[in-house]
């Protein structure tokens, strides 16, 4: 804190030391105010509806909403569950053993892997995806496979969440960024953006940004590099786009979750303990990009097309702690060796044509494709005993252990590839005040599971024809009522590793499953706020251990749930992020589905001090239900709040904005389990400690 404290009080001087010796132009207060404005942290109400195109969230028969880049400069995220703490309807958890984010949406998971990356699925990093990439993150909550396809990794049933690349505005952008967040990580960016030809036809925009040291959490340390540039070329009725990315991030000693082999919840560790071992690791590398091509054969008809290639290597010594008395802390330790390597291609191309006056139709076709390669072995070390509340560092266990494949070079284990073809029209009466959208997508699956030695294992290729019916009325001016009936094709998950209980099935996949969505809702302007209203039913087979000790689909899971999100300028000056969800997730005729809060509820403000030119601060509450903890329903998780406090300060130096951001994370340093959604038994993902974090930012 001490060493932060010192880096932050330097940034501040050097900036106002800058101010003092500029020359101070005539429109100084100008330049502050046109920096705080563009600096303002606000939701998009809208986005890229897959094959609907970009749309208004009041023409669509479903909820979607975007956080922009102006979110992620202030609030520092380091990985994209953090940019989603700010939605009501989502909560953020790890994979198994390492540090892959999952999310829980409408209480079902969506994997990283199946995070798109402008509509395309299989293109963005998969386990952690650093934000500073991306010039918006969109977020849509219920089924969407109709709209982007069935996901390949099985997930995102209850919503799904789509990248887009940083590209050139219409306006030049330098910007320069030093950053230090608590314990000792440090870090910088640049971003350039510019568009040259007669007409800026032409656009160019370079990226940069390295992040590295320990985190709040003891000895946590992470290491983040990210570079991405995009071309693009405007003429009017043809657009081009070619998007490139890298990113590689590594995390030491990743404070893991906490598996349960004894009836009672430990009470929660320190909020920055960390029970890791310090031969843990994790390392992760992906190149990635897209290329899209469109072109208006005519006012109303639109031709497009698109793809997509990532190349990601990963490799990682995950560890893993299972409790076995909850009031000693007392705990056996385990250590599993993971390389894999993913290699992924997706294409899109449709056409989207608008006829019609009094009546009109909007009508979609095309299809799209996608092409996957996994490569992984496993090695089991040997395990150990250790401790949740004091921690002994052991030796890293010897290998090799419990074997599976070659660790040296891994075979491919899943090969897949999936195929669709859609058609929608969207019918627009009374001046299209009323919209009926109806579609059919012929989705195929494909999956070729092979075993670790490289023999052959089980082939399913499936195909489905999944239907969507959607409706929005306007019967007031800035009212929009809606509802949808959409179902969804599911590649089978892959069999997980569970590092204490290693499954047969680990590794395979299970067949594909269907599901269905019911959905009505309301999305209402009221002056500058934007507020909706959703409720939903989501059915599908569930999943879990089967009494064989394999893994499988078990029982089936009804999820029901009302979503309330608010967003805007509250009063000149003051805006609002915010919202709630209730969901009541279970087997049909048995347990509440573990994992899923019963509620959850944020709030983030904004307030730009009129009577002090350039100081805004910020406050975000973010509350979490109660949970169970457990498939029997045995051990449930207390609800948890969590407040985060900042503020951002632009001054001119000379004619250049700077901005001062100072945020805390957990300010009163609560210490929480914060989820327990897991797919074996009960297992425990603690929440963030206290983390102070400071920027400087320069625009020239």
């Amino acid at each position: 804190m001490n060493r932060l404290t010192f880096v932050s009080g330097l940034a501040l001087a050097v900036s106002l030391t800058a101010t003092a010796q500029a020359q101070e132009p005539a429109d100084e207060s100008e330049i502050i105010v046109t920096a705080q404005r563009e600096n303002r942290t606000e939701v998009v109400n809208g986005g890229e509806a897959g094959v609907l195109g970009n749309k208004p969230a009041e023409d669509l028969p479903f909820t979607i909403r975007s956080y922009d880049e102006s979110l992620i400069l202030n609030q520092q995220p380091r990985s994209l569950g953090e940019v989603l703490e700010n939605d009501p309807t989502i909560r953020t958890t790890y994979g198994f053993g390492n540090a892959a984010e999952q999310f829980v949406i409408r209480g079902f998971t969506l994997f990283g892997d199946d995070v798109g990356l402008s509509g395309l699925y299989g293109i963005a990093p998969r386990q952690l995806i650093a934000p500073e990439l991306y010039e918006s993150v969109q977020v849509l909550n219920g089924a969407s496979a109709f709209l982007n396809g069935a996901a390949p990794g099985g997930s995102g049933i209850g919503g799904s969440v789509n990248l887009m690349l940083k590209r050139a505005g219409t306006d030049p952008l330098t910007r320069v960024t030093a950053s230090a967040a608590e314990n000792a990580r440090f870090g910088g960016s640049f971003d350039v953006a510019r568009r040259f030809g007669e007409s800026g036809e032409w656009g160019v925009r370079l990226n940069a940004a390295y992040r590295d040291g320990e985190t709040a959490i003891e000895r946590e340390d992470r290491r983040t590099q990210v570079v991405g540039g995009a071309i693009d070329y405007d003429s009017g009725p043809f657009r081009a786009a070619l998007d490139l990315a890298y990113q590689e991030i590594r995390v030491d000693s990743l404070r893991p979750k906490v598996t349960l082999a004894t009836g009672a919840i430990p009470a929660v560790p320190e909020a920055d303990a960390n029970y890791a071992q310090d031969f843990t690791y994790s390392e992760l590398r992906d190149v990635f990009g897209t290329l899209s091509l469109a072109y208006d054969i005519a006012p109303n008809a639109h031709l497009y097309a698109k793809g997509g290639a990532r190349d990601g290597s990963e490799e990682g010594l995950y560890g893993g702690i299972t409790v076995s008395d909850a009031v000693t802390g007392a705990a056996t330790g385990s250590a599993l060796f993971v390389p894999a390597t993913t290699n992924n291609e997706a294409v899109e191309a449709g056409l989207r044509v608008k006829l019609g006056s009094a009546v009109t139709h909007e009508f979609n076709f095309g299809g799209n494709a996608n092409w996957q390669v996994f490569r992984t072995a496993f090695d089991f070390l040997s395990g150990y005993e250790t401790n949740l509340y004091a921690t002994p560092q052991v030796p890293e266990p010897p290998r090799p252990g419990f074997v599976g494949g070659d660790v040296d070079d891994p075979n491919p284990i899943t090969r897949a590839s999936l195929w669709s073809a859609f058609a929608s029209d969207t019918i627009g009466l009374l001046d299209d005040r009323v919209l009926v959208t109806g579609g059919l997508r012929l989705q195929t699956i494909r999956q070729e599971n092979i075993g670790y030695d490289g023999t052959p294992g089980g082939i399913y290729d499936e195909n489905a024809v999944t239907p969507v019916v959607g409706v929005v009325a306007k019967p007031l001016e800035r009212l929009s009522l809606y509802a949808n009936r959409i179902e969804a094709l599911q590649a089978g998950p892959i069999v997980p590793f569970d590092t204490a209980n290693p499954l047969p099935n680990a590794g395979q996949s299970l067949s594909p499953r269907k599901s269905v969505q019911y959905e009505v809702g309301a999305k209402l302007a009221v002056a500058d706020l934007f507020l909706g209203l959703g409720v939903y039913r989501i059915e599908r087979p569930g999943e879990g251990v089967l009494p064989d000790g394999t893994f499988g689909y078990l029982g089936d899971q009804r999820h029901e749930g009302i979503e309330f999100t608010v967003n805007g300028q509250i009063v000149p000056g003051l805006r609002l992020i915010g919202g709630a969800a209730l969901t009541d997730a279970e087997f049909v005729g048995g347990n509440e589905v573990q994992g899923v809060p019963e509620y959850t509820a944020n709030a983030n403000l904004e307030w730009d001090l009129g009577f002090a030119p350039g100081l805004t601060l910020t406050g975000r509450a973010v509350h979490t239900g109660p949970q169970w903890a457990d498939a029997a329903n045995m051990l449930e998780l207390d609800s948890w709040t969590r407040f985060d406090l900042g503020a951002r300060y632009v001054i001119a130096a000379g004619e250049t904005p700077v901005t001062l951001r100072l945020s805390v994370d957990n300010v009163a340093n609560e210490r929480y389990w914060a989820s327990a959604f897991d797919a074996f038994g009960a297992a425990l993902l603690q929440g963030s400690p206290r983390a102070v974090k400071a920027s400087i930012s320069a625009d020239f």
